[in-house]
């Protein structure tokens, strides 16, 4: 499929594809006349960048994690090393803090809403 079709699959833009591409995330063949196509798969992982992107992980681990994923169903392959899973468990614990963070705030505008609702 050519680079439009898989942004309107994903919903990411053309833009962000490349991106993707350059960065080594996503690859895809080229045609006699230069245009980029991409295989099926392509979808799955596009769709799995986009979820590695917003649990706050940036491309450069990103493009670590990728080969230790299976991209139809995110699950592990067997090749992820010590250090990437060291590297994984440290994002995992830096996300734990925030959510945690974020409970605090919430906690803390609701006593800020009863108290101005008391008033």
């Amino acid at each position: 499929m050519r680079i439009g079709e898989l942004a309107r699959r994903t919903n990411v833009s053309e833009r962000s594809l490349r991106y993707y591409e350059k960065q080594g995330m996503l690859s895809a063949e080229r045609t006699p006349g230069g245009h980029r196509e991409y295989p099926e798969a392509a979808v799955d992982r596009v769709i799995r960048i986009q979820e590695l992107f917003a649990a706050g992980l940036c491309s450069e681990k990103i493009v670590q994690l990728l080969p230790c994923m299976r991209d139809t169903d995110g699950g592990p392959s067997v090749v992820a090393t010590p250090k990437l899973v060291a590297d994984l468990a440290a994002e995992r614990a830096r996300i734990d803090r925030m959510i945690a963070d974020l409970v605090r705030s919430r906690d803390t505008l609701d006593e800020v809403i009863d108290a101005a609702r008391l008033s």
